[in-house]
């Protein structure tokens, strides 16, 4: 999780969000290492594009363009490795080459790694979110039936097959700080379910949220510090995906908050707090909401793309305005509470905008008296029972937070 740009220039190709029918991810418009040193994006130049870097660890953020001999091509992506360089894919003719840019004096720097071939027309490869250790990059190659995990920055020689995994993966989570294990949203038998691959034992594959046989579920994102997870599923509204949270390694179930439940807007979770540590329901969440300004139903008034602040311990979704030049669905949260947000005008074509996270809420104030509820209605329908996340099935090992 980078020239003028606005966020209608994304030139990365746009994933479904957890709200539309495949609920995976949208592509943010610029792509940050895991430790926020480094971001990477493709820059416009008048109708071309081109690979450029941004330094975000210094005084001051800085960017520097990464040209080629010649304009890149719809469909390139780019991600920033932690050693400064930018790794790019360049998809030609059923094959995607990959090479490491860095910058030479006044040029480019290029070093290629290889390709992966992919005769198939219908397969469809694309990065996987950087990697916690900086060091390796990822990429999936869906195809009808299986999907092909390869390495494709970071090994010993060129691109390496990892794992076949049967059926159609989509997403990309990770849920640890050394890139071991990695969730996948897998497509088969007509539902897609959460599942981990162990990359130390040869893509070894493990179930990892199932909260009902019928229900479609995904990871969005997770924060191996205090466990916590964005999940998008259908369980709770058969055929429309809501947003809930979990805690890894948990038995109780995953809730879906009213607070994320915005009737024609899109809600896509892009950042999670880091730092606290066994404190899950105390981590700042930011979204992307995407819908109509002022419009609760989402149908009237000006589309527009603002910034969402939650907490799980809040029940409450802050609204905030987003930076002019956001480069959309991008950002990271400092230990502290600051989200940090990348944008490019024309003015400034490099800068990162401060926004700090809403205060907590208070806890409620004690009650003189204890209120029950009222004995539930003959007429009411039974409670949704949804079931926990079967993390005890996955070999998470020290992952699992109690």
């Amino acid at each position: 999780m980078t020239s003028a740009y606005t966020a209608a220039d994304s030139a990365t190709t746009a994933y479904a969000t957890a709200h539309s029918a495949s609920s995976a991810h949208t592509a943010a418009d610029c792509v940050i290492t895991a430790d926020g040193a480094y971001a990477a994006r493709l820059a416009r130049s008048g109708d071309s594009w081109f690979p450029e870097r941004w330094t975000l660890d210094g005084p001051e953020p800085y960017a520097v363009p990464l040209p080629g001999n010649q304009p890149e091509e719809p469909g390139t992506q780019v991600q920033p490795m932690a050693d400064g360089r930018v790794l790019i894919r360049r998809p030609t003719d059923g094959r995607h080459a990959f090479s490491l840019l860095y910058p030479t004096g006044p040029g480019t720097g290029e070093l290629p790694l290889g390709a992966v071939e992919c005769p198939d027309e219908d397969t469809r490869l694309h990065l996987l979110p950087p990697a916690p250790c900086g060091s390796r990059a990822y990429a999936l190659a869906v195809g009808r039936w299986t999907t092909t995990l390869w390495l494709v920055a970071g090994g010993s020689f060129g691109p390496e097959h990892i794992a076949e995994i049967p059926g159609r993966c989509s997403g990309g989570v990770w849920l640890d700080r050394t890139g071991r294990m990695l969730a996948l949203d897998r497509e088969a038998g007509g539902r897609t379910k959460a599942i981990v691959v162990d990359l130390e034992r040869g893509g070894e594959v493990s179930p990892l949220l199932q909260i009902s046989a019928d229900s479609d579920d995904r990871l969005l994102l997770a924060d191996p510090d205090s466990g916590l997870l964005l999940i998008g599923s259908d369980a709770p509204s058969p055929g429309e995906a809501r947003l809930g949270w979990g805690v890894l390694g948990s038995t109780l179930p995953v809730r879906f908050p009213e607070s994320l439940h915005l009737p024609g807007h899109t809600l896509t979770p892009f950042a999670i707090q880091p730092g606290q540590v066994l404190l899950p329901e105390g981590c700042a969440v930011a979204l992307r909401i995407d819908g109509h300004f002022g419009d609760p139903y989402g149908t009237y008034g000006t589309y527009g793309t603002w910034v969402g602040v939650w907490r799980p311990a809040d029940r409450q979704l802050h609204q905030l305005a987003a930076p002019e030049g956001w480069l959309a669905g991008s950002g990271l949260w400092t230990p502290g509470g600051v989200l940090r947000l990348p944008y490019a005008t024309q003015a400034e074509p490099c800068g990162v905008a401060p926004l700090p996270a809403p205060l907590p809420a208070p806890p409620p104030a004690p009650l003189s008296a204890p209120i029950t509820d009222p004995p539930p209605s003959a007429s009411a329908p039974p409670p949704l029972t949804l079931r926990p996340i079967p993390l005890q099935q996955a070999p998470l090992g020290s992952l699992v937070t109690k």
